[in-house]
């Protein structure tokens, strides 16, 4: 089934089932108000979701409305772990990694798919990261990974922006992350999800054009599986856990002298390092004001899976009251690959 969560003013929001093509949705009151409390206690809970979700596909729901990505905050706006590892190699690494190098993020305010980057100063140096996150049920201290992927209760597209400005401390450096509008199930995936690792294309533009498109499944050293049992290992997971698989990236291919990433990118760095690694020299800026990324992930029936995050990069306001609710951004009209550098796109 297919979650989201409608901003209504509160931190947590209020839950609506969304149809599988998601063109519509449902509030889901009768079975729990937010998805903390769905996961809180989901054996119980998700039957009653998963009726309303078939209800919802048949167009048996009596009150379901069309259903507005604009109107979501992230699936799950809070939430008490929010780690993120690096699960892809990009082949510009000295050596396989010895662990996938967890490191975690601010769960207290996670952002909804429209909701607007905003940046402080160019210098920071802004960037987006294309990736996909899992949101776990209780998870036992040293959980197999066969363990720990059965717990996995949803699938999610993140985008965790990084900023690089050197004067940042590792804290600093992950000021927010936001996610696609809705939160899906594995069973839902179906034979895409495999072994902790999900076989669909990951597409990212940046200023309308498209940068990146990418077969998340392939070059993934550290499947979900994997990944959760890293964290159990000395210490349980509890419910409403998210934890991330960083940015999605491909090892590209042998050239004659050189190495190309006909796939593109799915974060700012990655390009720069290419460029390093071919021209001895990063050319790309990272994202400035007025910047806008897409990021979205297609089935194989060519339909978004989780609905696309679009949001544009703003100034921080001279003064903004507290609870002030930032504009949204606008929509982004994505192009088609035509380019031409050493990634194949533009």
């Amino acid at each position: 089934m297919k979650l989201a969560t409608y901003k209504d003013g509160s931190r947590d929001g209020q839950l609506v089932v969304v149809s599988r093509d998601l063109a519509s949705a449902h509030y889901a009151t009768h079975a729990a108000h937010h998805l903390r409390q769905a996961l809180d206690d989901w054996n119980f809970i998700a039957p009653q979701l998963q009726d309303l979700y078939a209800a919802l596909n048949a167009e048996r729901a009596r009150h379901a409305f069309p259903f507005d990505p604009r109107q979501c905050m992230a699936p799950l706006p809070r939430a008490g772990h929010w780690a993120l590892a690096q699960a892809w190699e990009h082949g510009l690494e000295s050596g396989p990694a010895a662990d996938p190098g967890f490191r975690l993020g601010a769960g207290d305010g996670l952002c909804g798919p429209c909701d607007p980057l905003v940046l402080g100063a160019e210098q920071l140096e802004m960037d987006f990261g294309a990736g996909l996150a899992v949101v776990v049920g209780d998870l036992p201290q040293r959980a197999s990974p066969a363990q720990a992927l059965d717990g996995v209760r949803l699938v999610l597209l993140a985008n965790a922006v990084q900023l690089h400005a050197g004067a940042l401390s590792p804290v600093q450096r992950q000021p927010v992350t936001a996610f696609g509008p809705v939160a899906v199930t594995p069973d839902e995936l179906g034979d895409a999800w495999a072994q902790g690792r999900l076989g669909l294309t990951l597409q990212t533009s940046w200023n309308g054009r498209r940068v990146g498109i990418a077969d998340a499944d392939e070059d993934m050293r550290w499947p979900f599986g994997e990944l959760l049992a890293h964290l159990c290992a000395t210490r349980p997971l509890r419910a409403g856990s998210i934890v991330g698989a960083g940015t999605v990236r491909q090892r590209g291919v042998e050239n004659g002298a050189r190495r190309d990433w006909p796939k593109g990118y799915h974060a700012i760095a990655d390009k720069r390092a290419f460029e390093v690694q071919q021209d001895g020299q990063a050319r790309t800026a990272f994202l400035r004001l007025g910047d806008s990324v897409r990021i979205e992930m297609k089935g194989n029936d060519g339909h978004s899976v989780f609905g696309a995050i679009e949001q544009e990069v703003v100034g921080l306001p001279a003064s903004e009251p507290a609870g002030a609710v930032r504009p949204r951004a606008l929509p982004v009209a994505e192009a088609a690959p035509d380019g031409g550098d050493g990634t194949g796109l533009q």
